[in-house]
């Protein structure tokens, strides 16, 4: 048996000499390679272990003199807080006014509605506390409205019917009276030191007729456009009437439809606006019936005395113009004042003068005071801008609509203002500190 030698272990440690060194020639080879790709890369940064950097697009840095370019901030904090503010305030000013805007253009198309359902109210709002006593004593409420509503309708006929029959019968009288009354001035302009002639006063006298001749025709479609006013006063007056009657007699239903129509989360502040809207109405024209009806009476007693032509006529005329204030009384004192002039001269124009300014004075400074009260305090320059917008708008029936809105608005605005912050403090959170007594007293309580 032949025998073969047997490898020793000799070659298994030769074999892993050069697997070792093989092993540290890769691991030189990979740290060269790793190193060169950390040189060749921008900023010298490394792409990481095992990452080539063949085929990647290297951005060069920028020279060491290129400028620093800061980010560019947000818009939203560029702009300064007061611009915002103001912006934002400005976009709902717009959205604001193009509602008025539409809203003028809406009433303006009903204008005939709107105003005989503002007069409803004010009737209504007149009227309405007639009803509320009927109905205690025992009336139903029916018969409680139609016996008001009747009764207001009848008085209001008679006081128009007496106002006609009065002018009517007065005009010849104030025909004649003011010839002699204008023959009086013609005098008195020739005997002043205006230096006025008589060619002067006949030359305006021409002038005059002349203007009327030529505006016939003028003065023939004004008429025409007066039928058609009348007519249109009519038809308002039987819409105020019938609106007046369902007011009067169905006016807490109607009220209750209408918050229904109003979204739920702001009902309960419209709900508790609503009253006090009415008796502050209410209040204005109770109160605004009363100074007329005052103003009326002295002033016609004044002029009575005085002896001048159509005193009960006039004092009607100052009783329906205090419903528009401050320049009704104006208007019918100045009218007053003028028929005083051209019927019985100066001096009897200067007195009924001072007797409009005595009782005006009165009815500022004590009378409305006192009647109106608080309820519908609003300063004075409110009123005159209200009064000018609404005969702006409406003519005299805005003048007169105007003042009632303005004080209603301030008391809704108000109330709403008040409501807004009672329910905003009921919906903080109570703090802490104010509960803390309250706990420690329920323990300082509990028996130990």
């Amino acid at each position: 048996m032949s025998t073969q030698p047997q490898p020793g272990p000799g070659w298994l440690s030769r074999t892993g000499a050069k697997l070792t060194r093989m092993g540290e020639l890769l691991n030189e080879r990979r740290a060269a390679a790793e190193a060169e790709s950390a040189d060749s890369a921008p900023g010298g940064t490394s792409y990481g272990p095992g990452v080539e950097g063949e085929g990647v697009d290297h951005v060069p840095a920028p020279p060491a003199y290129a400028p620093a370019v800061p980010a560019r901030p947000d818009p939203v904090a560029a702009v300064p807080w007061g611009m915002r503010v103001a912006a934002e305030a400005g976009w709902r000013l717009l959205v604001l006014a193009g509602t008025l805007w539409v809203l003028m253009k809406v009433i303006s198309a009903v204008q005939l509605v709107v105003l005989a359902f503002v007069a409803a109210l004010l009737v209504t709002a007149m009227l309405q506390p007639t009803v509320a006593r009927l109905r205690r004593v025992g009336l139903p409420r029916g018969l409680a409205t139609a016996v008001t509503a009747v009764l207001g309708f009848v008085v209001m006929g008679l006081v128009g019917w007496f106002v006609v029959w009065q002018v009517m019968e007065n005009l010849d009288n104030l025909s004649d009276r003011l010839k002699d009354g204008i023959e009086e001035l013609k005098r008195w302009l020739l005997n002043s030191p205006f230096h006025v002639t008589e060619d002067q006063i006949n030359d305006v006298a021409k002038n005059l007729s002349d203007a009327v001749g030529t505006n016939t025709e003028e003065i023939t479609s004004a008429g025409l456009q007066g039928v058609t006013v009348m007519v249109e006063f009519l038809t308002g007056m039987l819409l105020a009437m019938f609106s007046t009657l369902f007011l009067l007699y169905d006016g807490k239903r109607i009220w209750e439809w209408t918050l229904r129509l109003v979204p739920a989360q702001a009902r309960p502040g419209v709900a508790g606006a609503g009253p006090r809207a009415w008796r502050t109405l209410t209040a204005y024209v109770r109160g605004t019936v009363i100074v007329a009806l005052i103003d009326a009476i002295f002033i016609g007693l004044g002029i009575w005395f005085l002896d001048v032509p159509m005193a009960v006529p006039l004092a009607v005329f100052i009783f329906l113009f205090a419903f528009i204030p401050l320049v009704g009384a104006v208007m019918s004192g100045a009218l007053a004042v003028v028929v005083a002039l051209v019927t019985q001269g100066v001096f009897t124009a200067l007195m009924v003068l001072v007797v409009v300014l005595a009782v005006q004075q009165i009815e500022g400074h004590v009378l409305q005071p006192f009647i109106l009260g608080r309820a519908v305090r609003v300063h004075p320059l409110a009123v005159v801008l209200a009064v000018a917008a609404g005969g702006l708008v409406a003519g005299i029936g805005g003048a007169v609509v105007a003042v009632p809105l303005v004080a209603v608005t301030n008391t809704v605005v108000g109330y709403l203002r008040a409501y807004s912050m009672e329910a905003a403090l009921h919906a903080a959170p109570v703090p802490r500190t104010a509960a803390a007594p309250a706990d420690a007293g329920e323990k300082a309580a509990v028996p130990e």
